[in-house]
Parts: C-alpha cells; structure tokens; sequence
C-alpha cells in the first residue's frame, strides 16, 4: 500500500521519471543477463575453435569442423572470408577490390569480418554505459521535482510542521535512492563486460594475423619486414 500510496501522491512528472527508471532497469538486466550468458559461452568457444582450426588438416575442413567449438559464430566468419579470398584468388578482377593483391584483399575481408563480429559481443554496452551515466540525474530530477510538488501543497494548506514535512520529502528522496539502483548493476557490467571484450578482440585480432599469413603463405606470397613487426 506505501507503494500506492507514493505513485498517487505524485504528479505526472515524478510518475513519468518512476517509469523511465523501471524501463532503465529492465532493459539493462535484460542485456546483463544476456551478455553474461554470451561471455561465458565466447570466452571458453573462442580459444578451443581456434586450437580446432589449427589441427584441421586445411582451410575448408576447419570450416566443417568449427561450427561444434564455435556456438556463437565469433571465429568462423573470419576463416570464411579468408578461405573465399583464398579461394577467388587469380579468377579475374571485375571489380576494384578484387584488383588488389591478395594481401590487400586480405586485409581488408578480415577486417570486416572482424569488425561484424566485434560488433556482435560489444552490442548493448552503450545501452548499459547510457542507463548507468543517466539514471543517477532520472532519479534525481524525481526526487527534486517530488520535493517541490510536496512543499507546494503544504505551503498552501497553512501550518508547516516537521512531521508533515518528513513523510513526503522521505518519500521524494526515494526516486534518488531507485536512481542508484538502477544505475550501479549497469555500470559494473559494462566494466566487467569490457574486459572480457577486450580479451576476446585480443584473440580474435592475433588470429586474423596469422590467418592472414596463413594464406599468404599457402599462396606463395612473402610478407614484407614491416608486416611482421
């Protein structure tokens, strides 16, 4: 009943703040949760798909075998677009990026792939990073805006006494505490997510390298000294 008793007491403005913040919260343990499930899936698929792919006798049996250690797809895109290059290689240039090198080629196809994936795992950590920079000032525009609605009608009802104002100031200052709750999970998420993307980018940009020596390898290409730096 408290809580009945607060969202009628307040005006349109402390009511609209109150569903912002539920919204915020929701959403935010939506991506939490469905990150964590996510990380904990890509932190342990990553490293056993890219040992899979290199004990795979080749490039198209890694593909075939990748898909039972790679749940999320965060690696197979990379050795797809590397073997399709592979595979185009040398078959005409009837467009500007297949008139590159190989090595350019290369690069390039990786580094889309790289970044849809990267993409992928870093989804939601803006929502997270904006619930968690945001709400902190939702709560506290509800808190003041409840403040000032609850001294207004005081003011007009004659005697002022400190029991009347305790009750619906405690109750404005509410919005201020359910904005820190709101806030706190969403910002240690996106730290903790963060660093688990980072390891994750880590690996996933040291394989695209040697892939991409890989197949320059296989196709007789020497690398120049820098590439190698």
């Amino acid at each position: 009943m408290d809580g009945l008793h607060w969202w009628r007491q307040g005006d349109a403005v402390t009511q609209i703040s109150a569903l912002l913040l539920l919204a915020m919260s929701v959403a935010s343990w939506v991506v939490i949760v469905w990150k964590a499930l996510l990380m904990r899936r890509a932190g342990g698929d990553v490293v056993r798909a890219i040992a899979a792919f290199w004990q795979a006798p080749s490039i198209a049996s890694a593909e075939e075998r990748l898909p039972a250690f790679d749940r999320d797809a965060l690696v197979m895109p990379l050795v797809q677009a590397a073997g399709a290059l592979a595979g185009a290689a040398g078959n005409g240039a009837a467009t500007l990026a297949a008139r590159g090198s190989l090595s350019q080629q290369l690069t390039r196809g990786l580094r889309d792939a790289l970044h849809a994936v990267l993409g992928r795992l870093q989804f939601g950590q803006v929502l997270l990073a904006t619930v968690g920079s945001t709400a902190p000032f939702v709560g506290l525009l509800g808190t003041v805006w409840g403040i000032y609605h609850a001294l207004t009608a005081m003011a007009g009802a004659g005697q002022i006494t400190i029991d009347r104002v305790a009750g619906p100031v405690g109750e404005a200052l509410v919005m201020t505490a359910a904005g820190l709750t709101v806030a706190i999970p969403a910002v240690l998420a996106y730290n903790v997510f963060g660093r688990f993307i980072g390891r994750i980018e880590a690996d996933l940009e040291g394989f695209a390298r040697d892939l991409r020596e890989l197949v320059l390898d296989d196709a007789g290409i020497a690398l120049p000294a820098a590439a190698n730096d």
